[in-house]
């Protein structure tokens, strides 16, 4: 495992780090299975996890406290997010920070989030939903540096809103915001535009999330594949969205050397970006614990790939089923 230093906070967090919305309510989760795979990621050098309150409304927090308990001796770096209190996600531009995070809310939820976890401090406590508009409101600013000065908070991060990478620009400018979470992948591109840049003239760590696009860069959907009733996927993939993102990555397949799988491509694509602080997938099971954390040995992608990869940069703004 390789490490890069997450922005100003100056951590030193493993490239492939852990996404862990799976294990908070998706259909198919087993807690055994969750902390078995949990400690196969340390085992293997992973030690940043990514977890929020809505996950199960602690469920996958729970899972996280157990891990770091379990290894005393090594330091494991520990995201949350607070739920906005209106619990709509994503946040919508009418939202004013009172309908999603005032004060007494995000000290409220740092507390719950810390008593599902069983620990004293959350290194990155970050926003789950945000709006731009919020940046100049000083009184988020006050809470979350009132929860550093205590010790329960070690830095302030804000998660973005999916596809709307530029939704956060004056925020970051504050001062006040240590590190940003953003969809990005070989479809999702942007935060290139403005984001990325922004970052690394702050010194802003970035996680990027999302990195098979929800499961089609893993190139194993198919136009039929459905989902059980409640997974949150049968709600994102609606016909039009599964059909154009399998078109997407039959598209792309053919530029997979035949030494990787197609998630394996996506995970170094990412890689390349030296502005990524770490990447999250998500992961519930073993095997894919091992072939994630493989990608991180310092190996790049062919030039002429990384070009033709960038056209497959695939623009979409939020809709109804975009959550």
């Amino acid at each position: 495992m390789k490490y890069r230093t997450l922005g100003r906070t100056g951590w030193q967090v493993s490239e492939i780090g852990y996404g862990m919305w799976g294990m908070g309510g998706w259909t198919g989760s087993d807690d055994v299975e969750s902390l078995n795979s949990l400690r196969r990621s340390v085992e293997l050098g992973c030690n940043l996890f990514d977890t929020a309150w809505g996950y199960g409304a602690g469920h996958s927090e729970g899972l996280l406290g157990q891990l770091v308990r379990a290894y005393p001796a090594q330091k494991l770096y520990v995201a949350t997010k607070l739920p906005p209190k209106n619990f709509i996600w994503p946040s919508r531009r009418e939202f004013t920070l009172d309908d999603c995070f005032p004060p007494e809310h995000i000290v409220d939820y740092a507390e719950k989030s810390l008593v599902n976890l069983g620990l004293d401090q959350i290194d990155l406590l970050q926003f789950h939903v945000w709006e731009d508009s919020w940046a100049s409101d000083e009184r988020w600013q006050r809470a979350m540096e009132d929860l550093k000065t205590s010790g329960k908070v070690g830095a302030v991060g804000v998660s973005v809103n999916r596809w709307e990478p530029s939704n956060v620009l004056e925020t970051l400018k504050t001062g006040a915001v240590d590190a940003v979470q953003v969809i990005y992948n070989i479809f999702d591109q942007a935060p290139q535009d403005e984001l990325f840049p922004l970052c690394r003239k702050l010194n802003i760590g970035v996680l990027a999330r999302v990195p098979f696009d929800e499961g089609t860069l893993t190139g194993t959907l198919t136009k039929e594949t459905r989902w059980p009733e409640g997974d949150w996927r049968g709600t994102y993939f609606v016909a039009e969205n599964l059909e154009a993102s399998v078109d997407r990555a039959e598209a792309l397949r053919p530029l997979v050397p035949d030494s990787m799988t197609m998630p394996e491509l996506a995970l170094r694509w990412i890689l390349e970006d030296e502005t990524v602080s770490t990447i999250i997938p998500g992961m519930r099971k073993i095997k894919n614990v091992e072939s994630n954390t493989a990608t991180s040995d310092g190996r790049k992608l062919d030039g002429n790939l990384v070009a033709k990869l960038k056209s497959h940069r695939w623009d979409r703004s939020p809709t109804s089923w975009s959550q």
